[in-house]
């Protein structure tokens, strides 16, 4: 099976917004799982357009998950920065929506 196949077998079991069917209003994660999908695919604008905060959360993850194994001389200040650049871009995405 190929990356696209898989990826648009996989876009099928993508989690609906619980909080986007009860209340009617999207929730601050609304978009992450199509951009993480239009990241595999190749399309970096679009993932970007979808949920921004993408391109500061994987790599927040990843540093978290390498920080682990290995010792960095400024980890808590890196990891501070990728947190606070998340959760600024999450809530610029957030109250954009609504404009």
């Amino acid at each position: 099976m190929q990356l696209s196949t898989s990826i648009i077998f996989l876009e099928g079991f993508m989690l609906p917004c619980l909080n986007k069917k009860l209340f009617g209003i999207a929730c601050p994660g609304c978009g992450a799982q199509r951009s993480i999908s239009l990241l595999f695919q190749g399309e970096f604008v679009e993932a970007f357009q979808m949920y921004p905060a993408t391109f500061t959360l994987i790599p927040l993850l990843g540093f978290l998950l390498a920080d682990n194994f290995f010792n960095f001389k400024y980890s808590n200040k890196i990891t501070i920065t990728l947190m606070v650049s998340s959760v600024a871009l999450i809530l610029g995405n957030y109250i954009l929506k609504f404009l």
